[in-house]
C-alpha cells in the first residue's frame, strides 16, 4: 500500500496506486457510479451449472464447520447461512474487465454533478443536528460526511441489493480473492450473531460493501457506531449511525481537525512534475507553487496532484486528502469527495480546465504501452492494462528522455511516439 497507515482498507477491491497522476478512473464500487456491467460469458451447459451448484454446496457444508469451530452459533448458522446460494451474477461481476476506462473529468462530472450537489444540500439541511453532532464528536465536517454518503450509495437510493452473504460466499468459493472474501464472510456471520442486522437485511454491491456506508464486513466490525444508542450499529436504516460511522472512521484514518483536503494550485512553468515525494507548504511554496486563490494551507506533508497530467488542474493535498484515500484509495475518489463536499458548503469546485480533448488509452492500448515501454528498456513489470505506479514511473522516464514534461500521464500520443 502506499500510504504507510496501519488501519485495513475499507474496500474489497482497490488500486493501490500512488497518489500522484492517477489518470483515469478504472474501477468504482461506488453505488450509482459503478461501471456498466456486461457479461463475460455464458454458461451454455446446465449440467456444468448443476455441478457447480453441487459444489458449492459441498463448500458451504465445510465452510459452515468452520465457522461453527470460530464461535458462530448455530442459531445463526441455521437461519444465515444454510439457505445460502450461489450467485452466478457475482461471478459474471467479478471477473469482468471494462475495456474502456473513464477520463477523471467524466467521473468527475458526475460524481459532483449539479444533481447530486442540491440533493446533499437537501440532505445536510434535513440531517444537520445528527451531521453537526457527529462533526462536534470526531471533528470531521458535516460536508465531508455527506459528500461520503452521496458518492458510496447516491445518499442511500443505491446501496446494492445483494444478500452479502450470498455474495462473499459465491466469492470465496470461486472468487478471485477467495481467502479475503472467505475472511469477510466470517465477519458477517460474527455482526449478525451479535444482533447488528438480521440476516435477510444485510444487503449491499456484489462485493460485498454494505449499506449507506459501503463498509465491507471487517471495516463494519472495526469501524461501526451506534449513533442513535438504541444497541445496534445499522448502516442500512439509521443515519445517525451511517454518519457516526463514517466520521470514525475518517478520524482513525487520520483526520485532522481545522485542516483543508486541500487546495487548487497555480504551478510556475519551471515546476518539475516528476516529483512525486511529500513536502511541507513553505518548501513547495519555495519552489514556486502557489494557491490559484488566497494561500497555501500550512501542511506540514502535503503531495501535489496531477490525475490529468501538466495539461489538467494541479492540487496540494494534505492528512485530510490521504485520510479519505483510507476510504477509497483512488485519486478520482478522493477528489470527487473533496469537490462534492466544496459544492455542498457553498464553496467553488475545481476552476482549471481538464484536458477534454484527450482520448483516454482502452485496457488493451495500456497493455501494448507497458509492452513497448519494457521493450524500450523501461521496466514497469507485467502488461496487465492497468496505470499502476510503475507503469507512471516508466511513462516518467520515457518522457524525460523524449524532451517532454515528465507528468506520467499516459496518451494516445505518447503511445504513437512508442511505436
Amino acid at each position: 500500500m502506499s500510504l504507510k497507515i496501519n488501519l485495513p482498507l475499507r474496500r474489497a477491491f482497490c488500486h493501490t496506486s500512488l497518489v500522484v497522476t492517477a489518470g483515469v478512473l478504472t474501477v468504482m464500487f461506488s453505488g450509482s457510479l459503478y461501471a456498466n456491467p456486461q457479461l463475460m460469458t455464458e454458461v451454455d451447459a446446465r449440467g456444468a451449472e448443476e455441478l457447480r451448484y453441487a459444489n458449492f454446496e459441498q463448500w458451504r457444508n465445510e465452510f459452515r464447520r468452520y465457522a461453527a469451530a470460530q464461535g458462530i452459533s448455530e442459531s445463526t448458522l441455521a437461519t444465515a447461512l444454510d439457505n445460502v446460494r450461489y450467485r452466478k451474477r457475482v461471478i459474471e461481476l467479478d471477473r469482468y474487465q471494462p475495456e474502456f476506462v473513464r477520463p477523471i473529468w467524466e467521473y468527475l462530472d458526475s460524481a459532483a454533478s449539479d444533481t447530486r450537489v442540491n440533493a446533499g444540500r437537501e440532505k445536510l439541511d434535513a440531517h444537520r443536528q445528527t451531521a453537526l453532532e457527529m462533526q462536534q464528536r470526531y471533528g470531521v465536517p458535516s460536508e465531508i460526511i455527506v459528500a461520503i454518503w452521496g458518492i458510496e450509495s447516491n445518499y442511500g437510493s443505491n446501496f446494492g441489493d445483494f444478500s452479502t452473504l450470498e455474495a462473499l460466499a459465491t466469492l470465496a468459493y470461486d472468487g478471485r480473492r477467495r481467502d479475503f472474501a472467505r475472511g469477510e464472510l466470517l465477519a458477517a456471520l460474527r455482526i449478525i450473531d451479535q444482533g447488528d442486522i438480521a440476516a435477510e437485511q444485510m444487503k449491499g454491491s456484489w462485493a460485498g460493501a454494505m449499506g449507506h456506508t459501503q463498509f465491507i464486513p471487517s471495516s463494519f466490525e472495526a469501524y461501526a457506531v451506534d449513533g442513535d444508542n438504541n444497541g445496534r450499529r445499522d448502516i442500512w436504516g439509521s443515519i445517525p449511525d451511517v454518519m457516526a460511522s463514517t466520521a470514525n472512521y475518517l478520524a482513525r484514518a487520520g483526520w485532522q481537525t481545522g485542516e483543508p483536503w486541500g487546495v487548487e494550485l497555480a504551478l510556475p512553468a519551471s515546476f518539475d512534475y516528476s516529483q512525486t515525494e511529500r513536502r511541507s507548504s513553505a518548501e513547495w511554496a519555495s519552489q514556486g507553487v502557489r494557491a490559484l486563490q488566497g494561500e497555501l494551507p500550512n501542511f506540514e506533508s502535503a503531495a501535489i496532484v496531477i490525475p490529468a497530467g501538466a495539461e489538467g488542474p494541479a492540487f496540494l493535498v494534505g492528512a485530510n486528502f490521504r485520510a479519505i484515500l483510507r476510504y477509497n484509495n483512488a485519486t478520482s475518489y478522493a477528489l470527487a469527495v473533496a469537490t462534492l463536499a466544496d459544492k455542498i458548503a457553498g464553496r467553488e469546485g475545481i476552476r482549471q480546465a481538464w484536458p477534454r480533448g484527450q482520448t483516454p488509452l482502452t485496457r488493451d492500448d495500456v497493455k501494448e504501452l507497458q509492452r513497448r515501454l519494457n521493450e524500450a528498456g523501461y521496466s514497469v513489470g507485467g502488461a496487465d492494462g492497468v496505470m499502476g505506479p510503475n507503469t507512471r514511473q516508466g511513462v516518467r522516464d520515457f518522457q524525460r528522455s523524449q524532451g517532454l514534461t515528465p507528468d506520467g500521464f499516459a496518451t494516445q500520443a505518447l503511445l504513437e511516439r512508442l511505436r
